[in-house]
């Protein structure tokens, strides 16, 4: 695996050149997996990829204004008698911006004076030291606190300085990666605050009466001193009364924040389940429209099939009443046959006893048709 690194905002330019080869095909592949060339052809509508350079042996590209989301690992695909892979790890720094030096002079554990050194937006952390005067460079306090990407940080370092002169000098010196050997460099001199204290000094001095006894002076000299000392603390209490406050409104702005976010979730998440609820009520109602159309087919059927079978009723109620009246015509002749074979009997009976007494045979036929 190769290694390239690439500051933001930078070209980087990106080269496969693999050994002559009588069919081949060569793709460069981003670290999301995408394809940015394969041979000419682009992948991704992105001006930001170019090409360079496309032959049967190399495949030369560039990708112009480099962020951190360009950041990974690059892949060259050789497509011959079989697929061979060249990877690229290209790593974006992000190089700290000049620093920025602030003084202050604190009275707590004694006088000392607070040097704070700070940059920003910087990948890897920067190395921030300190220059006291020409030939002496020391380590101080730093603290690195990353942004919420979690790549680039904001480093700061403090020194604190308890016995200076006028010609004291420090330093802040910021060392990177990306600066290429370069120091980012913001001085200070203590000759202001030496200064400053000569002035207040001689003007407690003018200040006092040189016809007063030393006693009187001494008092005087305690007062002023007292009085300063109760200034110093003033500025003390101020001090410490805006750093209160403006963490009291941090924490006023955390908590705002805070809430503005709970709002939004709980709104999003009300909308979430209404829209859930909305889905429901609608499966509900194209279910109920199914089983009515389900139901009215099968009463549809039911009113046909009992139409059928009351038809088929009344057929078989009049088949059977022709039957019945047939029935009563046969038995009504076979009646009357039976009738008249009793009629014709009787009569033959009575012919048949006057014979008798004659003596004469007569034949008479038993059955009549």
């Amino acid at each position: 695996m190769e290694t390239v690194t690439v500051e933001e905002g930078q070209t980087l330019t990106l080269k496969c050149v693999i050994s002559q080869a009588a069919t081949t095909s060569l793709q460069w592949l981003a670290p999301s997996g995408f394809t940015i060339f394969f041979s000419e052809h682009s992948g991704l509508k992105n001006s930001k990829y170019q090409l360079l350079h496309y032959s049967s042996n190399q495949l030369s590209i560039r990708v112009l204004n480099v962020t951190q989301q360009d950041e990974g690992v690059y892949k060259c695909l050789h497509y011959g008698n079989s697929v061979r892979t060249k990877e690229v790890k290209v790593i974006v720094l992000a190089t700290p911006v000049m620093p920025t030096l602030e003084v202050s002079v604190r009275m707590q554990n004694g006088e000392h004076v607070l040097l704070k050194c700070s940059t920003v937006r910087s990948k890897p952390p920067p190395r921030i030291t300190w220059l006291l005067g020409d030939d002496m460079e020391l380590q101080g306090e730093t603290h690195h606190e990353y942004e919420t990407d979690g790549k680039k940080c904001n480093s700061t370092s403090t020194l604190r300085v308890h016995t200076y002169g006028k010609n004291s000098t420090a330093s802040c010196i910021v060392r990177h990666k990306g600066l290429q050997g370069r120091k980012l460099v913001a001085p200070f001199r203590f000759e202001g605050l030496v200064t400053d204290q000569e002035t207040v000094s001689a003007a407690l001095e003018t200040s006092s009466p040189s016809s007063q006894d030393p006693q009187q002076s001494t008092s005087t000299v305690a007062v002023m001193e007292d009085s300063s000392t109760s200034e110093i603390d003033k500025e003390e209490e101020e001090q410490t009364t805006q750093v209160s406050h403006l963490a009291t409104e941090a924490n006023r702005q955390f908590v705002g924040l805070t809430r503005k976010k709970s709002g939004i979730l709980l709104l999003s998440l009300v909308s979430f389940l209404i829209f859930i609820l909305f889905i429901i009520v609608q499966l509900f109602i194209m279910k109920i429209r199914k089983a009515h159309v389900i139901w009215k087919k099968e009463n549809e059927i039911s009113e046909h099939t009992l139409e059928s079978y009351r038809s088929r009723s009344n057929n078989e109620e009049t088949s059977s009443q022709e039957n019945n009246s047939q029935t009563s015509r046969s038995k009504s002749c076979m009646n009357y046959i039976t009738q008249l074979y009793s009629e014709a009997k009787t009569k033959t009976k009575e012919k048949a006893q006057p014979s008798k007494f004659k003596g004469e045979l007569t034949h008479i036929p038993e059955s009549i048709v």
